[in-house]
């Protein structure tokens, strides 16, 4: 640990490895600051896979794309520092000081330049003003995403998901495949709002109902979740009356959007995009303080994590050169990436190789829309025999989840016999890439961070 450095980066997710790697490689001293105990933030409890097709051409679990990002890193200038909470940052002109509190008490660390990079937060029950008691057993998604993929926990068998976002959707296929019943999810657009293809692989694949122009306008229970009223809405997105019914439930998940993570942009005086709420910035991802960089999801949120990590690369490779003196800034490329979401179209195969997801269609035995010859194979086998990477967590000899996935992809109609056999499995030694398990002659890999 040093008292300066030229750039601070908080956040230690993709966006903050991105940017670190990009700045250290100008030369520039680099301090990463995470409040977790180790690095790649939400994405290590992503567990599914689809991280990475963009940036390292392979469909990757969210803690693999962790440890590949942490990976590019060994050898450069940078310190990492983690269980580091940033309470305040004070700007100071030429140099910006960073409080900190850690395990060992409060640090003061000086820099010339910050990299935002404090991701995104989710809308709670209380910001979408849902009526009814307040029981146990509602969750947002990626709360319920944290407790079943790190700490192996149980959190209901019987679910409701309100929202049709992707992570909504990647944690009704979870909880189908940990022995719940996801009773249907409920969308108050007119329509979905998540991926085509989670909604294919995530509830068509498993018979789970999803209703838009519908919401939760009633939580029912007094100790533990007991039921929900859900109700269509009209143009104003308000119940119709005469429309509600009950559905009895032990567990809602809310899946109602992300919001840029502001607090600490907010306290230094940065402006905030009236849009997005996230931390508004010039071209060349500066904010309104000079010195004081954005990227990733605390400036807009992204779909994808490949995106936040190209993204942030300019800001890295930005705060250096302000630091350092360098000019010759570079503009943040434009990163909107049309993604096919809403309805997947009847008779329509979503490829899901790569980001581009072509939708391909046969029609008088020949095949429409595919852009490779892979994504024709693909949609060849799924029209015959559909197949998915299965991912999962077991638990090792101490009691710790350790993320694992099928080495090959395997039959959709073998998804839950296979997870239910694995969670008799206790591995007594496991590492990043090797084979964890096997399960009737399929290969499960560890995919986790480290």
């Amino acid at each position: 640990m040093k008292d300066f450095y030229d750039v601070a980066i908080i956040g230690a997710g993709p966006a903050g490895l991105a940017a670190a790697k990009a700045a250290s490689a100008l030369g520039a001293s680099v301090i990463i600051l995470e409040r977790e105990a180790r690095c790649g933030g939400i994405l290590n409890q992503c567990i599914h896979d689809g991280f990475g097709l963009m940036r390292y051409h392979r469909a990757l679990t969210g803690p693999e794309y962790a440890a590949r990002a942490i990976d590019e890193l060994e050898g450069m200038r940078i310190d990492i520092l983690t269980d580091a909470f940033v309470s305040q940052l004070v700007d100071n002109g030429d140099k910006k000081a960073i409080i900190v509190i850690t395990r060992s008490g409060l640090l003061t660390i000086n820099t010339a330049s910050i990299v935002l990079a404090t991701g995104c937060r989710e809308r709670t029950r209380g910001q979408i003003r849902t009526p009814g008691s307040r029981p146990s057993g509602v969750f947002t998604a990626g709360l319920a995403q944290s407790f079943v993929n790190l700490k192996g926990m149980d959190i209901g068998h019987r679910v409701v998901i309100l929202g049709s976002g992707d992570i909504g959707l990647i944690m009704a296929r979870r909880l189908t495949l940990e022995g719940a019943k996801v009773l249907g999810v409920y969308e108050i657009l007119s329509k979905p709002c998540g991926l085509k293809r989670n909604i294919t692989q995530c509830l068509y694949d498993f018979g789970i109902p999803l209703e838009t122009g519908m919401t939760v306008s009633r939580i029912i229970g007094s100790k533990r979740l007991e039921a929900v009223e859900v109700s269509q809405v009209d143009s104003d997105m308000k119940a119709i009356d005469g429309t509600a019914r009950i559905i009895e439930c032990d567990t809602l998940i809310l899946s109602v959007g992300l919001i840029p993570e502001n607090e600490l942009a907010s306290d230094l005086g940065v402006k905030l995009d009236p849009k997005t709420n996230g931390a508004l910035t010039d071209a060349i991802l500066q904010t309104s303080v000079p010195g004081v960089f954005a990227c990733g999801n605390c400036r807009k949120v992204l779909d994808l994590a490949d995106l936040v990590s190209r993204q942030a690369e300019t800001a890295g490779a930005n705060a250096a050169r302000h630091a350092l003196g360098l000019g010759g800034y570079e503009e943040a490329a434009e990163l909107d990436v049309s993604l096919p979401k809403g309805w997947p179209e009847k008779d329509v195969i979503n490829c899901t190789l790569c980001p581009r997801g072509c939708s391909i269609a046969f029609k008088d035995g020949k095949a429409l829309g595919y852009g490779c010859k892979r994504g024709l194979e693909y949609a060849k086998t799924e029209l015959v025999s559909p197949m998915r990477t299965l991912t999962a967590t077991v638990l090792d000899s101490k009691g710790h989840c350790v993320p694992i996935k099928s080495s090959v992809p395997v039959p959709r109609s073998s998804l839950v016999l296979l997870r239910q056999a694995l969670k008799s499995v206790r591995l007594a030694d496991h590492h990043s890439g090797q084979v964890a398990c096997t399960i009737d002659g399929i290969e499960f890999l560890s995919a986790e961070n480290g």
